[in-house]
């Protein structure tokens, strides 16, 4: 048994051996609390944004945007 790093209750060994070092429910909180966004590319890939700015006019099909 592995010790949470967060809480400090006991978790199942394998998750400590993939490198998770808190419980689930530790981990589901820190996971809820992160947002990402993707921009799907038009005919492309998806792209994760670095600010706004990109993203304004990214998938307009060659349209005119100010």
């Amino acid at each position: 048994m592995a010790i949470c790093i967060n809480c400090g209750k006991y978790y199942a060994e394998p998750r400590y051996l993939l490198g998770r070092l808190t419980c689930l429910t530790c981990g589901e909180a820190a996971t809820l609390q992160k947002k990402h966004t993707v921009v799907p590319m038009h005919e492309s890939n998806y792209q994760v944004p670095a600010n706004l700015e990109e993203i304004k006019g990214i998938n307009n099909k060659g349209g005119f945007f100010r």
